[in-house]
């Protein structure tokens, strides 16, 4: 089990990139996390969800995602709650207390997926949440000590040097921890070193006399990890270069969700993504504002007017700028948005931007498939997925800019500068990319998206095989095997 000295150490990437250096050694690998917190989930082959970074393991695995690669899945609805999805399915709404009392019921559903993952599997590599150092949670943990403890598996702590004071970090997680969790963690490494390891041997040398765990080494800055699939929305980096690009803004909603449609975007080499900040204006130049995803989409269309972006977007459509909206973002471009039920927070309809002729009514069942179509444009194959509750009508969707499963999906304006539709996952399609970015004047330097992402994989496997002491991470795997 692969913990974390902090939040965003780079856990999920180190368990990424260790499934697919055992998957290339010929073992059959599962990745596992007990408990997950985020809003970028992923339609799994068995019908469920999971979160995004566990999909991205199984991929380095070459398997489908599965509903037991993450059990527990907690997506925020407000600064209290959160939806709770437990084997890929809506389980309840709970506060924090609430969900305290629930842990006990959902320790056993983390350990029946974890025992049938093992059934069929050589190795499982389990990612912890957050930091084991986080005591006050200790009671009935199920993400970290509590699930290792349960499993009985050894734990490996992961600490990040990019941040400063990880001696800190590690040293003082084992001060913190009771006894029995100090011993059950058996090493460390260090993640996001810039420069010469050698400075750092010293500094290993001090953690391993204080904790009395091994050390596995000291990973380099992973310099393609911009490549891989972004955990976190402020992980989307661009590499587009000034005087080639084409700008594509995206407000950083308070609920943004299953915003991995910008990663094949954001390889691209001539454009930009510009994720914009509470507080900071849409910029005027924008050529695309796309708005992403939303696991509360009456409360983030209250928050993007609350930052004046609802302004912003009325002045880029005024100067002819085109806007795309994928889920949440699709329901907010119409004239309202109806929760008679209360789904998502209070019952009621609420205005929206009005740049669609189209109505969103929410409902009770969850939308959770993966689908393929053609972009009736270009005719483009096109894969992705939904995820969503609601449906919307009006007259635009009499204009529909895809054809889904056999039936016509999305919604366009009259000039077909703003459309929207509920499929997410299309930009991964590599002819459709293309045929969007030369419709906004812009080019598609990448050939093969999937392509990039395995490449990408193995090249953090080989990294991780060359600075990790791996036969150390595996003798410690092979200790479980023989109990």
């Amino acid at each position: 089990m692969i913990q974390g000295a902090g939040s965003n150490v780079g856990k999920s990437m180190v368990v990424a990139g260790l499934c697919r250096l055992f998957t290339k050694r010929g073992l059959t690998v599962r990745p596992f996390k007990p408990q997950n917190m985020s809003n970028n989930a992923a339609v799994t082959s068995d019908g469920g969800e999971i979160g995004r970074a566990q999909a991205l393991q199984a991929l380095a695995c070459g398997v489908a995602p599965h509903t037991d690669m993450n059990p527990v899945l907690l997506k925020p609805e407000s600064d209290v709650g959160a939806q709770v999805i437990v084997h890929g399915k809506r389980f309840a709404t709970l506060k924090a207390r609430d969900y305290a009392k629930a842990k006990p019921e959902l320790l056993t559903k983390t350990l029946e997926s974890f025992h049938r993952l093992a059934e069929s599997a050589d190795l499982i590599i389990i990612e912890g949440a957050g930091s084991p150092a986080e005591i006050n949670l200790r009671k009935g943990d199920i993400a970290n000590m509590g699930f290792a403890e349960a499993a009985d598996v050894p734990v490996i702590l992961v600490g990040d040097i990019d941040r400063g004071g990880v001696i800190a970090q590690i040293v003082g997680t084992h001060c913190v921890l009771p006894e029995s969790d100090q011993r059950r963690i058996k090493a460390f490494m260090i993640n996001k070193f810039r420069g010469d390891v050698t400075l750092f041997d010293e500094g290993m040398s001090e953690i391993t006399d204080r904790t009395d765990w091994a050390p596995l080494g000291v990973l380099p800055w992973f310099s393609d990890a911009w490549r891989l699939p972004a955990e976190d929305v402020m992980d989307i980096t661009s590499t587009a270069r000034a005087g080639d690009v084409l700008k594509i803004a995206v407000p950083k909603l308070s609920r943004i969700a299953n915003f991995d449609d910008l990663d094949p975007l954001a390889m691209e080499p001539g454009v930009s993504v510009e994720i914009i900040e509470p507080g900071r204006p849409l910029p005027a130049d924008a050529d695309l504002v796309l708005i992403p995803g939303s696991k509360s989409t009456m409360g983030d269309l209250a928050y993007l007017r609350a930052q004046g972006w609802d302004i912003d977007i009325l002045a880029h459509v005024r100067r002819g700028g085109h806007v795309l909206g994928i889920c949440g973002g699709y329901q907010m471009l119409g004239h309202t948005v109806s929760d008679p039920d209360g789904i998502e927070g209070a019952k009621g309809s609420v205005p929206g931007l009005g740049l669609l002729d189209v109505e969103t009514t929410m409902a009770p069942l969850k939308r959770l498939a993966d689908v393929q179509g053609v972009h009736l444009a270009s005719g483009a194959v096109v894969t992705g997925y939904e995820i969503h509750i609601g449906s919307t009508i009006g007259a635009d969707t009499d204009r529909p800019w895809l054809q889904i499963d056999g039936a016509s999906a999305g919604a366009s304006s009259r000039d077909g500068k703003v459309q929207g539709c509920y499929i997410h996952g299309l930009f991964t399609s590599d002819a459709f990319r293309r045929s969007y970015l030369e419709k906004l004047g812009g080019a598609s330097q990448v050939t093969d998206y999937g392509a990039s992402v395995e490449a990408a994989l193995d090249a953090l496997a080989d990294h991780l095989a060359a600075h990790l002491d791996i036969e150390k991470l595996f003798e410690l795997a092979e200790e479980v095997a023989a109990k």
